[in-house]
């Protein structure tokens, strides 16, 4: 079976047709890269205890959860951090590898998660990556 790509973007196409029935937006399922981008944005942004993870995670998944968001890294003053688009990867079957765009304002920052099925059949996040504006290191443009 061929591994499955997409984008939220494209979950919200709309159906063709002449009855009125036909013309109500469809409300896209909410898969689990799209739930659990909301879960980690809102504990990385501080609206949420990074605790609230803990039975979405395993492995060493919660520990660098709590690393990131101690550091709060998706906290901002003013505009509320948005998940602005979705991608994902499917490498096997029982995983999914995802990526977010997070929005705030004129900033943009990329967030990175896998998600394995467990025996029990429930998602769990098995790994968070952060990316974004990094510090310049002295000594980074020496060749």
């Amino acid at each position: 079976m061929p591994a499955a790509r997409g984008t939220r973007e494209a979950a919200g196409a709309r159906p063709r047709g002449t009855d009125r029935a036909s013309l109500r937006p469809l409300v896209p399922q909410q898969g689990p890269t799209d739930r659990f981008a909301e879960l980690l944005l809102a504990v990385l942004s501080g609206q949420r205890p990074v605790h609230a993870m803990l039975r979405h995670t395993a492995g060493q998944a919660y520990d660098e959860l709590i690393r990131l968001a101690e550091r709060g890294p998706l906290r901002t003053r003013g505009a509320r951090p948005v998940v602005r688009d979705i991608g994902w990867f499917e490498p096997r079957e029982g995983a999914i590898e995802a990526f977010a765009r997070i929005g705030a304002g004129d900033r943009l920052r990329a967030m990175a998660f896998r998600l394995e099925q467990g025996r029990d059949l429930r998602w769990r996040c098995t790994a968070v990556e952060l990316g974004g504006p990094r510090p310049h290191h002295a000594g980074a443009d020496r060749r």
